[in-house]
């Protein structure tokens, strides 16, 4: 079973769907007790990262999913849920994220040309960095469905792929079993569903 965490912020019902269209066994929870039961786990997140951090702090819900982790388990962060995945963000001040991966959330306006609309929405294509993981079923180029207005700026090691957008920005993470795309693959159709379908295939 993969548990998606619902601490209030999330497209919940998409993933679900998602993941039932590949035919894997899905539960949208805010009980801890799901989380140690699920063989993997998702965290997703729309929205501001200070509000975020904020509900998935005090749902009682961060320690829990932290404990999973640290036993193996894989984790996925999808769009601010990757976010979160951080050391902390700049988004309107500076905010503690999970601390999971090293490095920070800065505005894509800092790095993209003048004139480009903010967020990035819509459809853009992948950079491959690292082959496997996530991206196992997946080809150079690929496109994906993003809707963004900052990013993730970590140490190369730790970034499996990329997004062109006037600029390279992180367009996925990974450190060992923590997982993190900046795009919605729930959105992303038949390539969005690969990638879901890799992450329950990665090994804990």
């Amino acid at each position: 079973m993969i548990a998606i965490v619902n601490y209030g912020v999330g497209n919940l019902f998409s993933l679900s769907s998602s993941f039932a269209a590949i035919g894997r066994d899905v539960l949208v929870t805010s009980n801890p007790d799901d989380l140690q039961r699920a063989e993997r786990i998702i965290l997703p997140g729309v929205g501001a990262f200070e509000d975020a951090a904020r509900k998935l702090f005090s749902s009682g819900l961060a320690e829990p999913l932290l404990e999973e982790v640290r036993r193996g388990k894989p984790l996925l962060g999808i769009c601010l849920g990757m976010q979160l995945l951080f050391t902390k963000s700049y988004e309107f001040g500076e905010h503690d994220g999970l601390n999971l991966i090293p490095g920070s959330v800065r505005a894509i306006s800092e790095v993209i040309p003048e004139g480009l609309k903010i967020p990035q929405m819509g459809w853009n294509s992948l950079h491959l960095a690292k082959a496997g993981g996530v991206f196992a079923n997946s080809r150079e180029g690929d496109y994906v469905y993003f809707v963004h207005s900052y990013s993730a700026h970590c140490e190369d090691k730790y970034i499996t792929a990329t997004t062109n957008y006037g600029s390279g920005l992180t367009a996925a993470v990974q450190s060992g079993n923590v997982y993190g795309v900046q795009f919605h693959p729930e959105k992303s159709g038949a390539v969005g569903l690969g990638i879901l379908r890799a992450f329950c295939e990665v090994s804990e």
